[in-house]
């Protein structure tokens, strides 16, 4: 579990407030906050990205949010670079979450009982060999846990979901065949998104925003400068500029070895670029099954 150090306040003063989610109770971003934040971390479900920022930005109501970035397989999540990139908040670690979808059902319901298949549309496709093998119905719905609760409540027993592991747990379902998923090596990235700038303890990464000044060769300047100081550029996102002709602004994700070999590349950075925000200096995550 990583550990965030507040730069200005006691946290151990803070007020225990929710930690804002995509999805239900058992979605895999529930997961995720779980693996971050420990088994008893509280959350706060939102039904968009959207609102997921909102709540996560307001120190009233939250201590910050987890958010998905990128998956290995579908890539990046370009709307919530955007969301990032025009909130107020700070990247405070990450969370490499392995997504494995299993098929549940309700206690003492067998494959051959199965009619219908509930998930969320992602899901399905993720699952379409398997599925393709079974003559059921596929039920697209908003989220995987929420056909998972919803089977549970209703005592279902001919309608099977697909979704995480907390979700057959916290529903009381049975995990009928597991990781049914096509592709085994499929991660989803998080972000743990905080209100307050941090100190982490081992931080070995960093998430910078910048917009360069548009000249011939600037970017290239800027991938140089990085380089230069030993620092492993592991990703470089491109977003347009609201009200520009085609202009665009970056995000990179830097690993450096030492704070130095950071400290020098930003002050480069900043020479070559027009605008440049800091998101976070932090730990890079694990890969963990």
């Amino acid at each position: 579990m990583s550990k965030a150090i507040k730069k200005t306040k006691n946290t151990h003063n803070k007020k225990v407030l929710p930690i804002a989610i995509q999805g239900f109770e058992g979605s895999f971003h529930q997961v995720a906050a779980k693996e971050f934040y420990g088994s008893k971390v509280k959350i706060l479900p939102c039904v968009t990205f959207s609102e997921l920022i909102t709540h996560a930005s307001n120190a009233k109501k939250t201590n910050g949010g987890i958010m998905a970035i990128e998956n290995s397989i579908a890539g990046s999540i370009l709307p919530n670079y955007n969301l990032l990139q025009k909130s107020s908040l700070y990247v405070l670690g990450e969370v490499y979450l392995q997504i494995d979808q299993h098929l549940m059902v309700n206690p003492g319901v067998k494959l051959k009982d199965i009619t219908e298949v509930h998930s969320h549309p992602m899901a399905l496709q993720q699952c379409l060999g398997f599925l393709n093998k079974h003559p059921w119905k596929l039920i697209e719905t908003e989220d995987t846990a929420l056909s998972a609760k919803k089977i549970h409540s209703k005592k279902s027993k001919h309608i099977a979901a697909i979704a995480s592991k907390l979700a057959a747990e916290m529903f009381e379902l049975n995990i009928i065949v597991p990781k049914i998923n096509d592709v085994k090596d499929n991660y989803t990235r998080f972000l743990v998104l905080g209100q307050d700038k941090v100190v982490v303890e081992g931080a070995n990464k960093a998430s910078i925003n910048f917009v360069t000044n548009h000249m011939m060769g600037s970017l290239a300047k800027v991938l140089t400068a990085i380089a230069s100081q030993g620092v492993n550029l592991s990703k470089l996102q491109s977003f347009p500029l609201a009200g520009s002709q085609f202009k665009y602004g970056f995000h990179a994700d830097m690993e450096f070895e030492n704070a130095d070999q950071l400290k020098l590349a930003l002050k480069e950075i900043k020479a070559l670029t027009k605008e440049i925000r800091i998101l976070g200096v932090y730990k890079k995550g694990k890969f963990n099954a």
